[in-house]
Formats: C-alpha cells, sequence, structure tokens
C-alpha cells in the first residue's frame, strides 16, 4: 500500500524515522559531548582562557558606576552654572553703576551687557571722569557704530574687564577697571567733610570763590567749559562757595579743583576735574589779580 503524504503516519513508520541513522548519530554526538565536558571541564576552561585574554578590554562593574556617578555629577554641575549665569545675568542687569556690577559679578564670571546699560553705567559717572575712562567721541562710534556687535563683562578678583566685539570675535576695545579705582572714580562725585585749607594738596594756590571766578570769566567761554567739566555736581550742592583750590598735581591731562561749600555751619569740599591747559590759563589770570 503507497502512503501519500498527507495520510497520518503509522507506528512503524514514526519509529523508522526516529531511530534513524541521523537522530542516533546526533543523539550519540549530544551524549559525547556532556560526557567529555563532565569529565574534562573543557567548556569551561575554555570560556575562562577567552574571559582572561579580553579581561583589560573590559571595564570593571566598579569602573562603570564610577563612570556613571561622574556623568550624573557633570550634568548636575552644569544645570548649576547655567543657573548660576542665569542668576547673574538678571542681577547684573539691574545695576545702575560699575560699583554694583562690580559687587553681582564674582570673579571668573561672565556676562553679556547690552549696549544701553553701559550708556547708564557710563553716564553714572561724572563727565570729566567718564572722559579719562573713555573719549566720549570714541564711545558714540562704538556704541551707536557698526563696529561693536556685542560688550562682555569679567569679573576678576580685583575688579572687571569689559570687551568690546567685533562681528569677527576680534576685541576691538577692551576697559580694565580695578576695585580701587571704581571706588576711587564714584567717590568723587561725593563731597568730603571740612574745609579746603585741611586738604595738603591745596596749599598755596586757594583762593576766595569770588576772586576765583571773576579770573575765570575773563575767559574765553570755550575755556570756562574746559574748566567746569562737571558743574551738575557743583549745582546739586547745598549752600554757597566759599574758596576755591587748585590741586598742585595735573594727572592724565586733568587737574582737581576743590571748591568749599558752607551750609548750616558745616562745610563740604567736593572735587571736580579740570582740563590742565585750562587750569594754566586760569592760573595767570589769577597770579594778575594778585598783582
Amino acid at each position: 500500500m503507497i502512503q501519500k503524504w498527507y495520510d497520518p503516519f503509522s507506528t512503524g513508520e514514526w519509529a523508522k524515522r526516529t531511530f534513524s541513522f541521523l537522530n542516533l548519530g546526533l543523539l550519540m554526538l549530544i551524549v559525547a559531548f556532556g560526557a567529555s565536558e563532565f569529565r574534562f571541564d573543557w567548556c569551561e576552561k575554555l570560556v575562562g582562557t577567552y574571559l582572561s585574554a579580553t579581561n583589560a578590554l573590559r571595564p570593571e562593574t566598579g569602573a562603570l558606576w564610577e563612570a556613571g556617578r561622574q556623568a550624573s555629577n557633570a550634568h548636575k554641575s552644569l544645570d548649576r552654572i547655567i543657573t548660576q549665569k542665569q542668576d547673574s545675568r538678571r542681577s547684573v542687569q539691574g545695576a545702575d553703576s560699575f560699583s554694583h556690577l562690580l559687587e553681582r559679578l564674582g570673579p571668573g564670571e561672565w556676562v553679556t551687557l547690552e549696549k544701553e546699560q553701559f550708556k547708564i553705567l557710563y553716564l553714572s559717572i561724572s563727565p570729566g571722569i567718564a572722559r579719562q575712562l573713555i573719549d566720549p567721541s570714541h564711545l558714540v562710534w562704538l556704541l551707536n557704530g557698526n563696529i561693536t556687535d556685542r560688550i562682555f563683562c569679567e569679573g576678576l578678583a580685583k575688579g572687571i574687564s569689559i570687551y568690546f566685539i567685533d562681528s569677527r570675535n576680534r576685541v576691538v576695545r577692551q576697559i580694565d577697571l580695578k576695585k580701587n579705582t571704581i571706588t576711587e572714580i564714584e567717590s568723587r562725585n561725593a563731597p568730603v567733610k571740612g574745609r579746603i585749607a585741611e586738604i595738603e594738596a591745596f596749599s598755596n594756590r586757594i583762593y576766595p570763590a569770588a576772586q576765583f571766578f571773576d579770573a575765570m570769566f575773563k575767559l574765553p567761554t570755550e575755556m570756562i567749559s574746559e574748566l567746569m567739566v562737571d558743574p551738575d555736581l557743583l549745582l546739586k550742592q547745598e549752600g554757597t562757595i566759599q574758596q576755591v583750590g587748585i590741586w598742585n598735581e595735573a594727572e592724565g591731562g586733568y587737574i582737581k579743583l576743590g571748591f568749599e561749600f558752607e551750609h548750616r555751619g558745616e562745610n563740604r569740599v567736593l572735587l571736580i576735574q579740570a582740563r590742565e591747559w585750562a587750569v594754566w590759563q586760569l592760573s595767570i589770570h589769577l597770579k594778575g589779580v594778585d598783582e
């Protein structure tokens, strides 16, 4: 009887297929493989040899944990740096003077200053002192021309540095301000209690207010403006000008003038900057009056 392919296998056919030479050979091979493994442990030795040979290429379990911990710490540090930078930027945006900027910017911190904010900082100091920091005509070109792309401010241990950067990332102007310089700049706007005669640098060059102004008004108008560089500071003071002194030394093309005010029995001295050449012309007229 011929069995067709779709007919179910008979018991003899199942036995014939099960105990075929191929199946028996495969079974004997598996048994021999298992027996040799139990007898000689060659599989474990082979795996051990492979692991030993590749041990240097595989990281230790502790190193994996350490790498993960370092990555986590790096992310936390990065988040902290970003947060600090955002806080510094918000804090610096509210600064209205160079001293406030110095207080709010720590060493090694960088922030970007808007051009309008730098104008506020620059205009917060008296014109005579500001002109020594950077000439106004140069600043007009830096802020209103097409040369400056952005302004960076770097906090230092003893001050700040301000960089004017162009579109090619080049520094076109740098201003370095030390802490003591900023303090000196902003303290010049405040009068000092006492009399001008008590300041040694004015000795032998102190004149009554009427004599000083009479000599000054004999000068050309354009020269007077170089003497009274900061008239707004004088107008803000209360009281009467008693005496005016001329500082004994020039610095950076300027000479200090000291105006002594008397108000309600209290004397104060306000220092302003005047152009050196204009002061010398004024001194000639003062000497003429003395003679």
